[in-house]
């Protein structure tokens, strides 16, 4: 199945509203011919109104680094699902920094991703072992116990248009800004013999080809093509190049040539 890729920028807690208003006109030239890779920036909270502006007339989506699942309520410093869908089609989940920095849990990430699909937002749902996981053998465990329960009871069909509305980014953590990225290889190999299997265990086969999977850690412009040629991995979770237009544009357009050569 030929999935259409999508890389999404997270700027993490980088750019202020005035410097998202330099770094966004830039994107837009630079990804304006670019066709056939859905292209999404997730700038932070207080730049999403500010950025959503500039992307008015573009084909560029919006998405949020978080969200609280409950509708409304007193949760001082929380964002909810409405208030991010007012302004984005898409939003992060469970990211590994979420999870180390913030504690959150598979349990927090599966009642996200059920209020975030309840609004109609994309949730992109990050997975990925640590180091120490890494080098113990635990990967398989650890991103199998991290979809079972962050979609546990979590309803997914596959639509009209053949889609599915969750996106799943395996996120190796020794990989997430240490300049180490996993090989092309090894991260297709989790794709295909734990994530997919995962996902057709919870859903049926037909809904796991349908899920995009991204690759996120460490992808620049000079390695993405390593990553996009894989046949299981359908575009990039990007961190720190997301914040360069020269190399985000450069992941983007690596996506758009892998994408025409698997076609052709």
């Amino acid at each position: 199945m030929i999935r259409l890729p999508l890389v999404a920028g997270n700027w993490k807690m980088h750019k202020t509203i005035a410097e998202a208003r330099q770094l966004v006109p830039e994107l837009v030239y630079g990804l304006q011919d670019i066709e056939g890779v859905q292209k999404v920036l997730c700038p932070p909270f207080t730049a999403l109104l500010s950025v959503k502006a500039l992307l008015e007339g573009t084909d560029i989506g919006l998405g949020a680094q978080n969200m609280f699942w409950e509708t409304e309520g007193a949760y001082t410093g929380e964002v909810s699902p409405k208030m991010v869908a007012e302004l984005c089609q898409y939003v992060i989940l469970g990211h590994s920094e979420r999870r180390i920095y913030f504690g959150e849990t598979d349990e927090g990430v599966r009642r996200k991703v059920k209020a975030a699909l309840a609004v109609g937002l994309s949730p992109i749902v990050c997975v990925g072992e640590t180091l120490e996981e890494n080098e113990n053998g635990k990967t398989e465990v650890v991103v199998r116990r991290q979809l079972e329960e962050g979609l546990r009871g979590v309803e997914l069909e596959v639509d009209e248009s053949g889609g599915v509305p969750l996106l799943v980014a395996y996120e190796p953590v020794w990989a997430i800004g240490t300049g180490k990225a996993a090989s092309g290889e090894i991260a297709n190999r989790v794709v295909e013999e734990v994530i997919r299997p995962t996902l057709a265990s919870l859903y049926g086969e037909r809904v796991a080809q349908a899920v995009r999977v991204l690759y996120g850690g460490s992808v620049k412009a000079a390695n993405a093509a390593e990553f996009f040629e894989q046949p299981g991995i359908d575009g990039a979770l990007v961190g720190g190049a997301s914040l360069k237009a020269e190399e985000f544009i450069g992941i983007v357009s690596a996506a758009a040539s892998s994408k025409q050569r698997q076609l052709t």
